[in-house]
């Protein structure tokens, strides 16, 4: 699913309205309420529960934070202050000094966000082939209330077997064990994480003894860097995991059929 673009969009959006009420600068009230996001996200007693589980900052903003777990519902009592003192300091940055539209503001963000759940074009082509002969499962970083919620909008829950949200757990990628629960919830014990970062997606799952993929967004003369310490940190990985035979066949059936089935540029491990 397409996040960052989708939040870069709804900051613009939300600016764009107060821009109509006051006299401000769009592209510096957006920046700013960027800016103030993350200073206020990093300095919450919250964030080191944030950045185990993956929640980002701008998460924050439109999260409802459902559940029960003690930091959830930290989480959820300052989300309000939350959204209303970014915005805030952001208008102040402008010169302006209202309350009120810094609240509408919050509200307007989330609806915003909530309007962008879009996925990239050959996302739904792919997973309906791979369905028929892979069991998938998704490992996603973040809370869950609001990851779940991204999967049923983008529809694209019904392709997988098992849905697992690091906050769920307490513990999200990179951390080995959540990529064992993920096997455990197929029932198997060996598995293919295909990813687009290398930090958490395949230094986690070599740890855990898996084969990985990595999604390339940029050109591949750009990404060969990146690709030559992925194919080390995979080839370190099966030294001191000793992974089995049969994940890298699962691995060749599975790059057979993304090469066959997408027009994704991925770099195999």
């Amino acid at each position: 699913m397409v996040d960052e673009p989708a939040a870069e969009a709804a900051f613009e959006a939300a600016a764009r309205f107060a821009a109509a009420e006051s006299d401000v600068d769009v592209g510096a009230l957006a920046l700013a309420a960027r800016t103030n996001t993350r200073d206020l996200w990093y300095a919450a007693p919250t964030h080191l529960y944030c950045l185990r589980v993956g929640i980002s900052s701008w998460e924050g903003l439109w999260c409802r934070f459902e559940g029960d777990e003690p930091n959830v519902r930290r989480l959820r009592s300052w989300a309000a202050t939350y959204r209303l003192e970014a915005w805030r300091l952001a208008l102040l940055e402008q010169g302006v000094e209202d309350a009120g539209l810094a609240e509408e503001l919050g509200m307007r963000f989330g609806n915003e966000r909530r309007a962008r759940h879009q996925v990239f074009d050959d996302v739904v082509a792919v997973l309906r082939e791979l369905r028929n002969t892979i069991a998938l499962a998704l490992l996603t970083n973040g809370a869950s209330c609001l990851q779940r919620e991204k999967l049923a909008a983008s529809g694209l829950q019904h392709f997988f077997r098992t849905v697992v949200v690091s906050a769920d757990l307490g513990v999200g990628k990179p951390d080995a064990a959540i990529f064992r629960h993920t096997m455990s919830q197929l029932g198997s014990d060996t598995a293919v994480m295909v990813g687009d970062s290398l930090s958490r997606d395949a230094d986690g799952a070599i740890a855990a003894g898996l084969q990985a993929y990595v999604l390339a967004a940029r050109p591949p003369a750009a990404a060969a860097p990146l690709l030559r310490a992925v194919r080390r940190r995979q080839a370190q990985g099966l030294r001191d995991n000793n992974s089995s035979g049969a994940s890298r066949a699962r691995t060749g059936d599975l790059l057979h059929a993304m090469q066959a089935l997408s027009q994704l540029s991925y770099s195999p491990l």
